[in-house]
Parts: C-alpha cells; sequence; structure tokens
C-alpha cells in the first residue's frame, strides 16, 4: 500500500493523471497545499471510478487556510497533522507528487 501525497492545483492534470495511474488497491490520496483545492465537488471528475478502497483525505490546515473547511467533498476524509504521521506509518511507501 502506498500513500499518495499531492501538492498542486487540480489545473496539472498530467500531475494528477500520473498518480491516479500509479494507483494500486488500498493506496490513498492526501491533499496536501494547493492540492487541496481538487477536494472541491467541481473537481470530483478526477476522481471518478477510483476503487472503493482507494482512501481520499485533504490535510485540515491547508484547508482551513483556504477557508475551504465547509466547501471539501464528503468524498475526503480532513486529516490532521498527527493522522497525517499516522497514515504515513500505516503505508509501505508515501510517494509525493510534486
Amino acid at each position: 500500500m502506498t500513500l499518495h501525497v499531492i501538492n498542486k492545483t487540480p489545473s496539472n492534470l498530467p500531475l494528477y493523471h500520473r498518480m491516479l495511474n500509479g494507483l494500486s488497491a488500498g493506496d490513498g490520496i492526501l491533499l496536501i497545499e494547493d492540492a487541496v483545492y481538487a477536494g472541491l465537488s467541481a473537481h470530483q471528475a478526477l476522481f471518478e471510478g477510483l476503487p472503493i478502497d482507494i482512501k481520499l483525505g485533504a490535510l485540515e490546515a491547508d484547508i482551513q487556510a483556504r477557508g475551504l473547511t465547509h466547501r471539501l467533498s464528503p468524498t475526503f476524509t480532513l486529516v490532521n497533522d498527527k493522522a497525517f504521521v499516522q497514515l504515513s506509518c500505516e503505508h509501505d511507501k508515501v510517494v509525493s507528487w510534486y
């Protein structure tokens, strides 16, 4: 299992497509920094058709810093810093998409 951490806005479609093509069963995606915009409903088409066991999260501090707390799609879970560390430990590896 791999945790895929991405920090670019959803306008960087080639990066998102590479990340999504690299997913395997049981992987997780964590949106950080400007990638949290991909957690808005307007961008949910990016994540359609993913296997049900792919967990989607967004870093809570980055969501709050951008005033998006009440706009995050319900398919994403808010992840605080402690949970980010826990996710990193639970997965076999962490891949950062920058």
